[in-house]
């Protein structure tokens, strides 16, 4: 079996320094194009592989990011998480997952058990419980003591960190006012994220597209819950009570029951009521009509964070340069609405 090539060995056939040859594989600006693309290529060639533990103790990283997910159940989630791993393999980092099933106890230990030197950043989606509690002690204590965090989705505005999130208001306007042009008159908003920022920012932009259009909103058609329980029932007596014809569901949960009540009262899908859904997921495509759905790019927004994570750990960006990226959306359209001719 031959030993690995090193970067000594690397640079000893190119010619160049060491130096240059490590800034080369690290992708250092200072390194032109055309040099890296070289030592990159005879790396590659060669199966140049670095030595993880001698990077770590030369560098004091560990070349691992803790990911905080909220519920692996979800679609949403489980596509982010694919996007950061994707990226970190790429980048050469490890990762370890962590889920808090919505509790904030487990989040904080979750954190405090990671930040011992185990990972060099995280990558994180509060749960349901710390955005109610409003405590995120863990957070500025890690940001403090130097750890990098890229927030994604849930985030807050008391947390000085970096942010990768959707822009929920803009998306909810574009899906109401969606309906709007394909004739619909009587817009029912269903959520069972009642108290995720992504259900707040959604009314906001249900509410936006009736003022534009000088409509008044209904609040008889405004169902918001903090779970599934007793939704049925929910949208069954507004159904009872109102004229509905389209309906703007704020998350995948609330569109695939919202999608069976229909179907049990025989109403037919789009032609006596349309639907939207927020979250482009599994239960949206497969749903009966497949609905037209919000696509919020998961994949790219897991991408986007572990990238602006790896360039705070490798201090390619200071600490301090703190951003919000707002991930652009998509409307996918199904059966589940009329099909129309105004574009927008």
């Amino acid at each position: 079996m031959s030993k690995r090539i090193t970067i000594k060995q690397i640079a000893k056939a190119l010619h160049v320094s060491i130096s240059t040859v490590s800034k080369a594989l690290n992708d250092s600006y200072e390194i032109s194009d055309e040099t890296k693309q070289k030592i990159q290529q005879y790396a590659k060639e060669h199966k140049y592989k670095p030595n993880t533990l001698a990077l770590s103790l030369q560098n004091k990283k560990t070349k691992t990011i803790g990911i905080i997910i909220p519920n692996i159940l979800t679609y949403y989630f489980a596509r982010v998480l694919r996007g950061i791993e994707k990226v970190a393999a790429e980048k050469g980092y490890n990762i370890v997952t962590c889920i808090t099933n919505e509790s904030h106890k487990k989040e904080v230990d979750t954190m405090e058990m990671l930040s011992n030197g185990t990972i060099d950043g995280f990558i994180a989606c509060l749960s349901e419980e710390t955005l109610k509690v409003k405590n995120f002690d863990h957070f500025h204590s890690l940001i403090e003591e130097g750890t990098p965090i890229v927030l994604y989705d849930r985030v807050h505005k008391e947390i000085n960190c970096d942010k990768v999130v959707t822009d929920s208001v803009k998306s909810a306007y574009k899906a109401t006012r969606f309906l709007m042009r394909s004739e619909c008159k009587n817009i029912a908003l269903i959520s069972v994220s009642e108290g995720l920022n992504v259900s707040k920012f959604s009314v906001k932009g249900y509410l936006k597209a009736h003022t534009k259009y000088n409509l008044v909103p209904n609040e008889d058609l405004i169902i918001r819950q903090y779970s599934e329980e007793g939704l049925k029932e929910n949208i069954n007596k507004m159904l009872d009570n109102n004229k509905v014809d389209g309906i703007f569901t704020v998350d995948e949960i609330s569109g695939a029951i919202t999608t069976q009540v229909l179907n049990k009262r025989n109403l037919r899908i789009p032609e006596d009521v349309s639907i939207i859904g927020f979250t482009n997921g599994m239960l949206s495509r497969y749903s009966t009509p497949p609905l037209t759905s919000v696509n919020r790019f998961a994949h790219t927004t897991g991408e986007t964070a572990a990238l602006r994570l790896i360039q705070k750990i490798e201090e390619k960006i200071e600490f301090n340069n703190i951003e919000t990226i707002i991930m652009k959306t998509k409307l996918v359209e199904r059966d589940s609405t009329k099909k129309m001719f105004i574009k927008f």
